[in-house]
């Protein structure tokens, strides 16, 4: 199974960009997007049916043109829950997933801390969904939770760790976080396989960042570790630029 996970910052503006034709070559199985920023009737559906998508799932923020989470799929799932048990995961369209027969994949947008006000609701997020996730993966045990956590957890998965260490996405207690989340039974799939590479996945629009590499890991596919065994190939692909971000993926046997 290929799963690939992308922030796709609107998925309409993705769409004009070339993201079918680019979702065609590259041909996952599934695969999770975060930020859509539309409702399902804002969107010509069968854009993605044509592509080979006939089961696709649209989770909305209540507030038009904002966040929200979806899932494509080739494979028939077994179930699909919207949202979760805390407000914020349903409210504003940021956790998705689908069960099949031997592994469940959640699409999930964790909310950035651009203000003082957004960064206290992003932690209470980051608590309600460690205890979700933590009571999740007892039901479903090959669990991989895709999606933008907005966290970089290492220096190396940031450009400028030092000029970096008190922004948030790269807080001390945002990393700390990240390394618990990892440690209660999960695998960064993209580090596992890939210990030493220095590789983004999101790029500011100011300054260049991106023609200049001065980028952020922010998005992951972390899988638990029932599945490490499984895992086959984990990889970021740069070279799309329908976003600010760009899709990271994970190959399991």
């Amino acid at each position: 199974m290929k799963i690939i996970s992308y922030n796709v910052n609107g998925i309409r503006a993705a769409i004009r960009k070339g993201f079918i034709d680019w979702l065609q070559v590259t041909n996952p199985d599934v695969i999770c997007l975060q930020e859509i920023k539309a409702n399902k009737e804002q969107l010509d559906v069968t854009l993605f049916e044509n592509a080979g998508y006939k089961y696709h799932y649209w989770f909305s923020a209540q507030k038009k043109g904002y966040s929200g989470v979806a899932i494509l799929s080739k494979i028939k799932p077994n179930q699909v829950i919207y949202g979760a048990d805390f407000d914020l995961a349903s409210s504003e369209g940021r956790i998705l997933q689908v069960d099949f027969d031997d592994v469940s994949v959640v699409s999930l947008y964790l909310p950035s801390g651009t203000n003082e006000l957004r960064l206290d609701l992003k932690f209470r997020f980051m608590d309600d969904f460690f205890r979700y996730i933590d009571t999740l993966k007892k039901e479903k045990p090959n669990l991989v939770v895709c999606g933008d956590y907005n966290i970089c957890h290492q220096e190396i998965d940031i450009h400028n760790p030092k000029g970096l260490k008190n922004v948030s996405g790269f807080l001390p207690e945002e990393r700390q976080w990240m390394t618990e989340f990892i440690q209660n039974d999960f695998i960064d799939s993209f580090r596992e396989l890939n210990p030493q590479k220095v590789q983004y996945s999101w790029w500011s629009y100011r300054a260049n960042a991106r023609n200049n590499n001065k980028g952020w890991r922010l998005d992951y596919l972390m899988a638990t570790k029932s599945l490490k065994n499984r895992l086959k190939r984990a990889y970021i692909l740069p070279e799309a630029k329908h976003s600010d971000h760009c899709p990271v993926v994970l190959e399991i046997d």
